[in-house]
């Protein structure tokens, strides 16, 4: 295992760590499964941010007793990826992300790994102006398995042509903790999304937050000083 201190990239999750996307999220979701007839909660799908679109769907069609196939998830999962490209204006980076970035930027690679789509991510970060500091983006596009299984991680480290033990990955989800911790990264947790402070610290990760506008304390973690 390698020493704190001696990171070389940072792998950021997207929703509910670098930005508030939580209204355009249940937003796209609940408009895609009235539409399926499936009627679920705000929290339902909130504490499943993280695990991508399809899965979500899946999960919420399971909940709700109702039949589906590969075509009607493909269907609702396309339709819900549309509207919420179409809602990018009510999504805000969260407090300290640009300075954090900012801060970050030439002196350790940095990734965004995300189980977002490509489509909605290509539109958030010119307009929150923020691609510039991604040497990497990875999306759900390009990944087989959700979290918390640990393929986005492995694929971001391998495009960012560092080890997996030299990556520390910044989440807010238990899902993206395990999906870390499963890919043999330190993870860094913020309290910013769904879930509490007690609930990921019950995932251990090596080190917990309640938001990015902390930038000394995690400095000081990165590059041990």
């Amino acid at each position: 295992m390698i020493g704190v201190g001696m990171f070389k990239a940072v792998i950021f999750d997207w929703d509910g760590t670098l930005a508030n996307t939580r209204k355009a999220v249940v937003h796209s979701f609940q408009k895609v499964l009235r539409s399926a007839g499936c009627g679920i909660s705000d929290e339902f799908i909130e504490r499943r941010m993280g695990i991508g679109t399809k899965k979500t769907i899946e999960e919420a069609l399971e909940e709700c007793n109702l039949n589906f196939d590969d075509n009607m998830v493909e269907k609702l999962t396309k339709e819900k990826i549309r509207i919420q490209a179409n809602c990018t204006n009510i999504v805000d980076l969260f407090d300290g992300v640009n300075e954090l970035l900012r801060t970050l930027q030439g002196k350790i690679k940095i990734a965004l790994a995300t189980m977002s789509s490509k489509k909605v991510v290509d539109k958030l970060l010119p307009e929150k102006r923020i691609e510039k500091y991604f040497d990497v983006v990875v999306t759900a596009d390009e990944i087989v398995k959700s979290k918390p299984d640990p393929e986005i991680f492995i694929v971001s480290s391998a495009k960012l042509r560092v080890k997996p033990e030299e990556c520390v990955v910044v989440e807010d989800s238990i899902f993206g903790i395990k999906a870390a911790k499963a890919a043999k990264m330190q993870c860094i947790a913020v309290s910013s999304g769904a879930y509490s402070r007690e609930e990921l610290e019950k995932e251990n990760p090596d080190m917990i937050i309640n938001s990015l506008v902390e930038t000394e304390r995690m400095l000081s973690f990165i590059f041990n000083i």
